[in-house]
């Protein structure tokens, strides 16, 4: 959330940068570019684009996830989430177990093999970044790194309408 005095500060000329529509459009160009590249990913593997966000949350989650939690992230009934879990499955990308005390709690795995297809495809992604970090030094990174953690938080802390 904004804090008090930034919601009292005058709005920044348009294009400086703390521009709040200009970074609305950079982040959204952002947001496009990588959605064209994960829409030819699911296209290419059977699955679509939301299978492949459940994806990036399967991987990128520091701890077990379950379904519910997977529901949650995404704004999904658990029917859907349940038929995308089904899609990913029969495709091998990922594999659910019941691996805690209480075998009624699911966990969602990423597949090994699952991995390497993904790494190849968005390769091209992964060094088209290392160029852009390139034209940067270490602390003008650290700032950025810091926005867009930030950012994420705040985003993540928006609760979306359950359907």
């Amino acid at each position: 959330m904004a804090r008090e005095e930034d919601r009292d500060a005058p709005a920044a000329p348009p294009g400086a940068a703390g521009d709040l529509h200009s970074f609305a459009v950079a982040l959204r160009r952002t947001q496009g570019e990588i959605n064209r590249l994960v829409h030819g990913f699911a296209q290419a593997q059977g699955l679509h684009p939301t299978d492949v966000q459940a994806l990036a949350v399967v991987l990128d989650s520091p701890e077990p996830l379950t379904p519910g939690r997977l529901r949650e992230h995404l704004g999904l009934t658990s029917g859907a989430v349940t038929a995308c879990l089904d899609r990913l499955e029969r495709a091998g990308h990922v594999r659910r177990s019941r691996e805690s005390a209480d075998r009624r709690v699911v966990h969602v795995h990423y597949e090994d093999g699952a991995r390497a297809a993904a790494r190849r495809y968005f390769l091209p992604l992964a060094e088209a970044t290392a160029r852009a970090r390139d034209r940067f030094d270490a602390d003008e990174l650290a700032v950025a790194l810091r926005f867009l953690n930030v950012l994420n938080d705040e985003l993540g802390a928006l609760r979306v309408p359950r359907r």
